[in-house]
């Protein structure tokens, strides 16, 4: 009987799980994992498996998600499970229920906060009974902005003997790529199954942290973030992402905030940190013209006869970018943290960092994302992962993969990280 983990891929037939799919059938280190691709047709498998010249080691399973006796079964055998299967309020409860039942780490690529709060509410204290990682938002939305706040926090950590707390931290986003047919589903089942005070519980501020922190500063027309190392201010609009974004922050934060509070030599960013984000345009009408235009496309979807239209013109699940634009996509996320006050400094310690990635971020880069975080969990070496990621719960990439997350993302080829102190002006 094999040793080696086992990676289920569900949804793998789909335009963002055939790139998992592929990132993984490559990407197996000398065949150090069983993989098995899972989705609800057998021929759609078959031509898949054919097309990216798949030898007998790699399974074909046929599921259907609809089905959560089949669910079970599947997931039943695996080490970890990675779905592209959303929307995921819809479809993605009996899998997290199989993973936790089983004690099968679970990835998604989900940024539906509503859902995540019910799986926390539901599967979180479960997960961490059976030792289950269950991660959310492995994907362009939230995990960029989770990772940058993380690296950001530990090298100011490094700066001092003593802890340094966070006061602020703020991304800036810059990126060429498309929206999923997926994004776009769910958003419009959100609007349309989930009630609207539920909408409204999921997304206040720390909705996803155990704990409730600083309020976070309101959103704004305009943004603008000075970096004292270039001296140069960046300018920007709202971030349509920025709420789950937000979000997944906020839980890493009250993650860390918990367990520090049992154990002083854990990672922390604080008691007064806050987070920020925003997409940068480069002036302040392209800026403002943006975030109006964010503004009402997002009214325009709370009209039936609107969210109508959009279904007819917009990307649908399954759907995506040629490999061309693909190839041509990219992104670049810059992060100010700031520490807090303190007496013994003057003036306030920064630090700058800068995630950077090549390919559409919210297709080929998030399937790099899905596989390495799957791979961080399964291939890392005993009690390399952080603390949190070792007695599982519903996490996220900062508190469940930490460093080894940043390094296998790092040796893929795919993204380069930078983090330094920036002097004060």
């Amino acid at each position: 009987m094999s040793t080696k983990p086992d990676v289920l891929l569900l949804g793998a037939t789909g335009f963002t799980g055939r790139l998992v799919a592929k990132y993984l059938s490559t990407h197996r280190d000398g065949s150090s994992f069983n993989l098995t691709l899972a989705a609800r047709s057998k021929s759609r498998l078959d031509t898949l498996a054919s097309e990216l010249g798949l030898d007998s080691a790699v399974r074909l399973q046929v599921v259907d998600v609809t089905h959560p006796e089949q669910v079970d079964a599947v997931v039943a055998g695996a080490t970890v499970v990675i779905s592209t299967v959303g929307p995921f309020w819809t479809w993605g409860t009996p899998v997290v229920q199989a993973c936790v039942k089983h004690g099968v780490h679970y990835v998604d690529l989900s940024g539906e906060t509503v859902w995540i709060k019910r799986i926390i509410t539901q599967f979180h204290y479960a997960a961490t009974k059976t030792g289950t990682i269950i991660l959310h938002s492995c994907a362009f939305a939230s995990l960029p902005a989770d990772i940058v706040t993380y690296i950001s926090s530990k090298t100011l950590r490094k700066t001092s003997d003593g802890p340094v707390d966070v006061d602020t931290s703020v991304t800036a986003y810059v990126f060429e790529g498309g929206i999923s047919g997926g994004t776009i589903s769910s958003i419009i089942t959100d609007i349309e199954e989930i009630p609207a005070k539920v909408q409204r519980t999921a997304r206040a501020d720390y909705s996803l942290s155990p704990v409730v922190g600083a309020p976070s500063p309101e959103p704004r027309l305009i943004y603008r973030l000075f970096l004292p190392d270039t001296c140069k201010t960046l300018v920007g609009a709202f971030f349509f992402p920025s709420l789950g974004n937000r979000a997944i922050v906020q839980r890493s934060w009250g993650l860390f905030e918990a367990a520090a509070a049992q154990d002083p030599t854990q990672l922390r960013y604080g008691p007064a940190f806050k987070y920020d984000e925003f997409l940068i345009t480069g002036g302040v009408a392209r800026a403002l013209f943006v975030t109006l235009g964010i503004t009402i496309a997002f009214g325009a979807l709370s009209i039936s006869p609107m969210r109508w239209l959009l279904k007819k013109v917009l990307p649908k699940p399954g759907e995506g970018p040629s490999e061309e634009a693909q190839r041509k996509g990219f992104i670049e996320v810059t992060n100010l943290t700031t520490a807090a006050a303190s007496p013994s400094r003057p003036s306030p310690i920064q630090v700058k960092t800068v995630m950077s990635g090549q390919g559409d971020p919210g297709y080929s880069l998030t399937a790099v994302f899905l596989a390495e975080a799957a791979l961080s969990i399964v291939l890392a070496t005993p009690g390399a992962l952080p603390a949190l990621g070792r007695i599982g719960g519903v996490l996220t990439p900062a508190t469940a993969l930490g460093d080894v997350f940043v390094d296998r993302l790092a040796a893929s080829g795919r993204v380069t990280f930078e983090s330094k102190v920036i002097e004060t002006v």
